[in-house]
């Protein structure tokens, strides 16, 4: 599949799917392999956005897909939910989001269960969640392959919230940094 046509839909989708949506039954996100982007009503602050995608007016801010590898069983559709839903311990841009909010939201990551995986608790995740219902947006692309995709994607969109493959985007040491710092606090906690 080429690029425009993986690039086209995320620059531009047709639709932009909420939490509600994503997580009903049924849901409109298939059980197959591609790409996704997410789009923000409000930017979180410190995150330059002036040179991001712009559509009814969002701002993309991070691609990601599914599978990441070969013999996966991860879908768009499990993956996008478990972006809405799950934890910080099991989705990057929650982690993400959480970092950036902390201050905004009242929340900390911090190790819970007896493995110590980092989290913002029961009540910080309710309250990403919340904030993800009013503000995170996602549109998708079918794609058999994404892993073979996803660094030429992330280059060609530069979405400042991606950290792996987005090394020359002038966000990503600084994001980095700030995602090391809230784990280092959370383990010392």
């Amino acid at each position: 599949m080429p690029f425009p046509d993986v690039i086209a839909p995320l620059k531009n989708p047709a639709h932009l799917s909420t939490r509600s949506e994503v997580l009903a039954t049924p849901s409109p996100v298939p059980k197959v392999s591609g790409l996704y982007a997410w789009f923000f009503r409000n930017v979180p602050e410190g995150v330059p956005a002036k040179d991001c995608i712009r559509r009814k007016g969002l701002t993309l801010l991070y691609v990601g897909i599914a599978p990441s590898r070969v013999g996966s069983k991860a879908t768009l559709r499990s993956r996008i939910r478990q972006h809405f839903q799950s934890n910080a311990a099991g989705s990057t841009l929650r982690l993400t989001l959480g970092c950036l909010l902390a201050d905004q939201l009242g929340i900390r990551l911090r190790g819970v269960g007896t493995k110590g995986r980092l989290t913002f608790g029961v009540e910080g995740e309710k309250k990403l969640s919340e904030w993800m219902e009013q503000n995170a947006f996602v549109c998708w692309v079918k794609h058999p392959r994404p892993w073979e995709v996803e660094k030429e994607i992330i280059k060609r969109l530069p979405p400042p919230l991606n950290i792996e493959g987005n090394a020359q985007h002038p966000f990503c040491g600084p994001l980095s940094a700030l995602r090391s710092e809230m784990r280092k606090k959370a383990r010392e906690a």
